[in-house]
């Protein structure tokens, strides 16, 4: 049985792979800004205030995890507005930076203690954020923000390979939730990916961007 901590888990992406790890017998603990009922009902570990941009609720965080050690850390949190060029809202691109890139950072830098060798980071980032995939432009903050967090994944997982912690930067595809505007794939599909690609990763492939489905996709 693994310890799963996914971050951004009251809904969408982030509920469904706390309801497909405790399916299937592990211990997930769902960290959220605020619990919802559908993630209450689960019977998980629910742990919440935990905005990722904010340094003291996620020490907050760390605090209420002293002693549990972590097989994964699922840095899932992340928000999406739509910015053109016409319409840089560059405080909306400042938040997602915030969200997005530097909170799968900050999180995963403040729980290393949680994480012995051998255990496993995830971060959720965006196809969207491929410099080589990108043919429309548009969505400049949420674009920017994943094109960094991959960086930030890259590096940690050469950082973090000495100490026997693999990273994974994943792609869901694009999935039906609130954020897409329920347009793409089924919520369950797009989980139940992720988790292979969880189960799958080694340091012999760390540092890579996966989509769900299997392959690598192109930074």
């Amino acid at each position: 049985m693994a310890t799963v901590l996914i971050t951004g888990a009251s809904r969408g992406i982030g509920l469904e792979l706390c309801r497909q790890l405790h399916a299937r017998g592990d211990e997930a603990i769902a960290a959220c800004r605020q619990a919802t009922p559908e993630l209450t009902e689960l019977g998980v570990r629910v742990i919440d205030n935990v905005d990722v941009s904010s340094d003291a609720a996620v020490a907050q965080l760390v605090a209420l995890l002293e002693g549990q050690k972590l097989d994964w850390l699922i840095n899932n949190a992340g928000i999406l507005t739509f910015e053109s060029l016409l319409d840089l809202d560059f405080d909306r691109i400042r938040r997602q930076f915030e969200v997005n890139t530097l909170g799968p950072l900050r999180v995963t830098r403040a729980l290393l203690d949680n994480l012995p060798p051998g255990s496993k980071v995830g971060i959720v980032s965006s196809r969207v954020g491929s410099l080589a995939d990108n043919g429309s432009g548009g969505l400049y903050g949420y674009r920017i923000s994943k094109t960094a967090v991959n960086m930030a994944g890259v590096n940690l997982s050469i950082d973090l390979k000495d100490h026997g912690i693999p990273v994974a930067l994943l792609h869901p595809g694009m999935v039906a939730t609130e954020m897409t505007g329920k347009q793409g794939i089924e919520i369950p599909d797009a989980a139940r990916g992720l988790l292979a690609r969880m189960d799958e990763l080694t340091l012999a492939n760390t540092g890579k961007f996966w989509h769900a489905e299997g392959y690598e996709l192109p930074w």
